[in-house]
């Protein structure tokens, strides 16, 4: 064992960086409570049968009943009985998990019906199946300039993470042009090598602000220019068009787009993400994105519960129908109030607050006294000073819930309002 003075000259080096690691984070941490934007998650039970109802353990370990006013479960169809039916089924046939990837034993029947079943629903020659939307955007994003050697991609500034981060790991050119702006993104086009190949990435619904992107101005502009077309359609998938295959399908637009990224974690209510696009695009990425390549495959009866959920919302027009009179309602009432909300007509309703302390205050109040649970949105997930509650209203938010949140809403904003005048002053 080694000892005198080089030990502990070794020691002390080691003790210092020790202290070191310790202090940046703290400094890290401080940083976020500072500016107010530190995340607190807090601990909830869902009841099956009950959403959107659920059980909020308090961290004094009291168990308090809440209303989940901001959850992604858009269409509750994670209880529903047909979703939980098959993933009974799946379950007591195979056991839990799928024991590997997709290309060493992980690839199951449930697997392959339900990507028959999304490529169906898209109208394309296949799909293929990720462990969540967000892998499905970084992996092909990150692949695809592998394929296309010499490739640019023109992605929209708003875009989600998943898609920036795919974009900015994969090596090739990007161009990032203004949200939704049509002029800007032919300007980038018009200054590249006409000959280059070309991807233009965009969303359908923007979930921050919920508006729409410019799907056929897009695609026209992709035509023109030679350019494919990328678009995330999981703030929309379950919900828009006959079938419920998105804004895209709801236009009639989807035979325009070459790759369509969309999730089951949202309104199918399980878990995953996909691509669908041609047979040759879907067996490149497949052969060539780590993403896919190593990552193991979801268990048999979560894909068999989102082959469920996709095939039954194919028809039950109904719960979309309600879904967008819930949302309706909801930013008819809160404009009533004379609340800041941004409406662009889609399922998602944003109430400005602006500052993200009073926000985080808000949204505290309404947990603690009113059992009402909607998460704060702040930087960097939206600019800052345009801090938000998030709600986003479902088929089972009936008129009760619909009537608690108002009148919390109406009682508290004033308390917020007057606060911030306060520290202004």
């Amino acid at each position: 064992m080694l000892s005198g003075p080089r030990c502990e000259a070794e020691n002390d080096t080691q003790g210092g960086l020790v202290q070191y690691y310790n202090d940046q984070l703290d400094t890290a941490l401080q940083r976020l409570h500072d500016e107010g934007r530190y995340r607190t998650f807090i601990d909830i039970e869902r009841r099956k049968g009950a959403f959107p109802h659920a059980t909020w353990r308090r961290p004094d370990g009291i168990e308090q009943p809440v209303t989940v006013w901001c959850g992604n479960d858009y269409l509750g169809m994670g209880q529903h009985p047909v979703v939980l039916d098959a993933m009974h089924e799946a379950l007591d046939a195979t056991g839990a998990g799928s024991g590997g990837t997709r290309n060493i034993s992980g690839t199951t029947v449930y697997h392959k019906r339900l990507e028959a079943e999304l490529a169906d629903l898209h109208g394309k020659e296949s799909a293929l199946l990720f462990t969540s939307a967000y892998i499905a955007n970084d992996a092909t994003l990150s692949t695809l300039p592998k394929l296309f050697p010499g490739l640019i991609i023109y992605s929209d500034v708003l875009n989600h993470a998943s898609m920036i981060e795919g974009i900015r790991r994969n090596g090739g050119a990007k161009r990032i042009f203004k949200h939704n702006d049509l002029a800007d993104l032919r300007a980038k086009l018009e200054a590249d090598d006409p000959a280059a190949p070309k991807l233009i990435a965009f969303e359908s619904v923007y979930s921050m602000d919920g508006d729409f992107g410019p799907i056929e101005a897009i695609c026209d502009l992709a035509d023109e220019f030679g350019a494919l077309t990328y678009i995330d359609e999981v703030h929309a998938v379950g919900m828009y068009g006959p079938r419920g295959a998105g804004v895209a399908e709801r236009d009639r637009l989807m035979h325009r787009i070459d790759i369509i990224n969309g999730t089951l974690a949202k309104a199918y209510g399980v878990m995953g993400g996909y691509i669908a696009a041609s047979d040759k695009m879907c067996d490149a990425i497949r052969s060539y994105a780590p993403g896919f390549i190593f990552t193991t495959s979801l268990p048999p009866a979560v894909a068999a519960g989102a082959a469920a959920s996709v095939r039954h919302l194919k028809t039950d027009r109904d719960l979309r129908t309600r879904h967008q009179t819930q949302a309706r309602i909801l930013k008819t009432r809160l404009r009533a109030l004379g609340l800041p909300i941004i409406d662009h007509g889609s399922h998602i309703v944003p109430l400005i607050v602006g500052d993200p302390v009073h926000t985080k205050q808000l949204s505290d109040m309404l947990l603690m006294d009113h059992g009402i649970y909607v998460q704060p949105i702040n930087f960097p997930t939206v600019p800052r000073g345009t801090e938000r509650l998030r709600f986003t209203p479902s088929p089972v938010h009936g008129p009760d819930e619909m009537d608690a949140l108002i009148h919390a809403l109406d009682k508290l904003w004033s308390h917020c309002a007057l606060n911030r005048s306060e520290m202004s002053a």
